[in-house]
């Protein structure tokens, strides 16, 4: 596969809008380009309707943590080369607190499994060049307005593209177009119940053009609030700040910033956090968000579209990949055997999964981030928890296994 960094493919392309396909996809982030690469390999097609364009598509910035199932699956949907390449393979995380320091060693902990460091704009640019490259249809600036007839065995999505109104015919319709798409709200209300939460914190979040201070993941509660030190690559740091979900960037000068990172990632001993140029900043509210069920008739819902979770336990990008492997799974049993039976599983299948991923992220978000709402009591509960899970093999193991992914179904 052509490396996305060097391609010459324009920005933009243009496509004859497609009439009819096996698998209407809405939306080009991770998920629905994975589960357009999967179907293409399992010999069905699939149409990918994207409302941005190209450029807005591959350079978004999201997660960056892969799951050991998570590059399992990209390398068989045959977009793991650069991925194998650049890709950062990590054993463990150091969490931070009290000035202490403890190491989680994944792999003696999680039956050999580990996590990697690749972000989603370059998933997305590996999935974009490789369904471009094979020819498969991909239309950027295509929104799709209205989904129609999920009820019937031919459901059509109406969608605006290059200047002029279209129809889309499928078998099915799979809605990746995140938690603002019109997948969710196609589904009938009384076929929907939503739970959600929301938390008295935001981050603060910078990518930085300098090498990272760390080899693995630093989680810091302090009693200013949390940091993380995450990476992109070699060079580029990501950092992360616990503020008050009303703060604003403004508020936040470079300088500030690494004073902040330098204090609640303080710990004994020789440890030095490296600073340099901030490139971009931005804070993200923190919230948790389930839409029961995935599926109503032909329309099926995954990633953001169903689900949001906070960002302390890494799953997001974790959960829709898992999402697109199961249906992906399904429609091939379906065209190649005529059997239903993982599209009328899908739904609770997937389910499973995302609570027990959002337990895992209530569990690290509530752990790792002073509440301002909680006493002084409830502050040194988490504490314990905290040395509880440093200093337990059960407890940090719950911890690996949640972290690098509970194998799939």
């Amino acid at each position: 596969m052509t490396d996305p960094s060097l391609s010459t493919e324009p920005i933009s392309i243009s496509a004859l809008a497609p009439g009819r396909t096996r698998v209407g996809i809405i939306g080009a982030g991770p998920a629905g380009l994975l589960l357009a690469q999967l179907l293409h390999r399992a010999g069905v097609d699939a149409v990918v309707l994207e409302a941005r364009d190209r450029t807005y598509v591959e350079h978004r910035q999201r997660a960056g943590l892969l799951e050991q199932n998570t590059v399992d699956v990209l390398r068989a949907a045959g977009a793991g080369a650069r991925l194998d390449r650049e890709g950062l393979i990590h054993d463990g995380v150091e969490l931070r607190f009290d000035r202490r320091s403890h190491r989680v060693d994944f792999p003696s902990l999680a039956d050999g499994r580990r996590v990697t460091i690749y972000a989603q704009t370059e998933i997305v640019k590996d999935l974009i060049a490789l369904r471009l490259e094979e020819g498969q249809p991909l239309l950027f600036e295509a929104v799709a307005q209205e989904i129609v007839g999920i009820d019937t065995d031919q459901p059509v999505i109406r969608y605006f593209h290059a200047g002029a109104e279209h129809t889309l015919d499928c078998d099915f319709v799979v809605a990746c177009d995140g938690f603002h798409g019109i997948g969710r709200q196609s589904l009938p209300e009384h076929a929907l119940t939503t739970y959600s939460r929301e938390y008295p914190f935001a981050w603060l979040g910078i990518l930085a053009e300098v090498p990272p201070s760390c080899e693995e993941l630093i989680y810091a509660r302090h009693e200013r609030g949390f940091a993380l030190h995450s990476m992109r690559s070699e060079h580029v740091s990501r950092l992360y700040l616990q503020v008050a979900p009303d703060d604003e960037v403004e508020n936040w000068p470079d300088d500030r910033i690494w004073d902040e990172l330098e204090l609640r990632f303080a710990v004994e001993g020789d440890w030095k956090l490296e600073r340099g140029p901030i490139t971009e900043k931005s804070i993200t509210p923190m919230r948790s968000f389930v839409a029961e069920p995935m599926r109503h008739g032909r329309l099926f819902l995954a990633g953001d579209a169903a689900h949001i979770v906070p960002p302390t336990g890494a799953k997001g990008l974790n959960l829709a990949a898992a999402d697109v492997t199961l249906l992906a799974r399904a429609l091939d049993d379906w065209y190649s055997r005529t059997d239903a039976t993982g599209l009328d599983r899908y739904s609770d299948r997937a389910l499973r999964r995302v609570w027990r991923a959002q337990h895992f992220s209530n569990w690290m978000t509530t752990m790792l981030h002073p509440d301002p709402r909680d006493d002084a009591f409830t502050a040194r509960l988490y504490l314990s928890q905290l040395d509880y899970v440093a200093t337990s093999s059960a407890a940090a193991a719950t911890l690996a296994e949640n972290y690098t992914g509970l194998p799939l179904e």
